[in-house]
Order: C-alpha cells, then sequence, then structure tokens
C-alpha cells in the first residue's frame, strides 16, 4: 500500500478500522490508491451513516415517541 494512502488511514481511524473489517478494500487501495471516496463511501454504508440510514433512524425514535405517548394517553384515560 502506497504511504500516502496509509497516512490517511492512520489519521482517519473509523476507515482504518473499516479496512481491517473489510480486507478486500486492502486489496483495492494497493490496486487503486486514488479509490479513497469510493472507500469513504463504503465505510458510510457499512457504519450505516448515510442520509437515509439517519433519517430511517430518527423515523424510528420518532414513531418509538409516538407509540409511548399514545400508551401513556391510553393509561391516563383508563384512570
Amino acid at each position: 500500500m502506497r504511504r500516502e494512502v496509509f497516512e490517511y488511514l492512520e489519521q482517519h481511524n473509523e476507515l482504518k478500522r473499516f479496512v481491517r473489517e473489510q480486507p478486500l478494500w486492502y486489496r483495492k487501495l494497493s490496486r487503486n490508491p486514488y479509490d479513497l471516496q469510493a472507500l469513504e463511501v463504503a465505510s458510510l454504508h457499512y457504519y450505516k451513516k448515510t442520509i437515509p440510514h439517519q433519517v430511517e433512524k430518527f423515523s424510528n425514535g420518532v414513531q418509538m415517541a409516538s407509540m409511548m405517548y399514545s400508551m401513556f394517553q391510553s393509561m391516563k384515560n383508563k384512570d
């Protein structure tokens, strides 16, 4: 692996961990060291940090809060 790529991974711990968990990327970066942008995109998908993943997480939180609120309302109405 090229020194520049290695240094870039050293500066970005999450990418470094991703490459360790997905050794395929080590080989890809050895063959094409300028593929760092694809590495970052794949890492975001792997760790579920893309915008659709964040929206889904937020939506699940709102849905859970709504369910809790309706449960509390039904408990209140029983008393």
